[in-house]
């Protein structure tokens, strides 16, 4: 845990180097001119820049940081060991099958039951498996399941949830700050500054909540191709069985870290599902039953 918070915080202090010395080359010090006036120019420099340019400078260090932080080995199916280079076979193949360059392919060691694919493009992307999958499924379901992240791969799924996330990332900046500035004009100058960033941070948090459904929406949309891909690649009676396997070791996917979300195989339940990631099982096997595969 304490890796992973230190590598979050290391990520973000090198974002916010990033665009800092960006926002200096465009000359965006500020978006509020000399006469006290908001630049509506500037401040949409200001926004886009942070927005968009913190989405795809994470999607960037996306394959380094989950490497780093899940504790991914990665494999080159010549280990000796059977299980694994079986592993690596089997999702290479997929890969080529997809007309994919061969992503590197990982293990990590957990007793959750998960796998994820992530990195900033087709040639420099990563499919990792945690040993809790490969202990609780059989080959054929792991293969459904590997064919499942490699479709995320085909589809490009991480580089247009990285757009979805930047542009709202930039509006919520942008009309937090426009909000703030009108608000803070009502008030004594004294406390202006103060009046601008209270209602700025609640909005952004508001706002941020809002955007959060869009994204995990878009999310949940492509879950679904994913599934059909791994159904194509795989065969959709796997895949229909490994997620009825997921759904019976659902208690062993780990879904408290918000940030990792978009790695994890299964989402949440009730009310919560609004801001899930992932559709529910029964949904996903439903679709599969009928869907008309290529």
């Amino acid at each position: 845990m304490g890796k992973r918070i230190f590598l979050f915080l290391l990520t973000n202090l090198a974002v916010m180097f990033v665009l800092s010395i960006v926002l200096s080359l465009l000359g965006v010090g500020s978006y509020v001119g000399s006469d006290g006036q908001l630049q509506l120019g500037a401040l949409m420099v200001f926004c886009l820049v942070w927005g968009m340019g913190g989405a795809f400078i994470s999607l960037q260090m996306s394959r380094w940081l989950a490497k780093r932080a899940m504790g991914v080995q990665l494999l080159d199916g010549r280990s000796g060991n059977e299980a694994l280079d079986w592993l690596h076979t089997t999702i290479s193949q997929q890969a080529q099958q997809a007309n994919l360059p061969v992503p590197e392919i990982g293990v990590y060691e957990s007793d959750e039951v998960n796998a994820f694919a992530t990195g900033p493009s087709k040639k420099r992307s990563l499919v990792a498996v945690s040993t809790g999958l490969l202990r609780s499924m059989e080959r054929r379901e792991v293969a459904a399941v590997t064919g499942h992240e490699v479709g995320h791969i085909a589809n490009g799924d991480m580089v247009t949830m990285t757009l979805i996330q930047g542009v709202i990332n930039a509006f919520v900046m942008f009309f937090a700050r426009i909000i703030a500035f009108v608000v803070s004009s009502f008030v004594h100058e004294k406390v202006s500054w103060l009046v601008s960033f209270v209602v700025r941070i609640i909005l952004e948090i508001l706002l941020g909540i809002l955007g959060s459904l869009v994204t995990a929406w878009f999310s949940r949309k492509r879950e679904f191709r994913a599934d059909a891909a791994g159904a194509s690649l795989a065969g959709r009676e796997n895949m229909v069985a490994a997620l009825r396997r997921l759904a019976a070791n659902a208690e062993r996917i780990d879904t408290s870290h918000a940030a990792l979300a978009t790695m994890k195989i299964s989402g949440k339940k009730g009310w919560m599902q609004a801001f899930s990631t992932h559709p529910p099982i029964e949904e996903r096997i439903a679709a599969l039953q009928t869907a008309q595969l290529v």
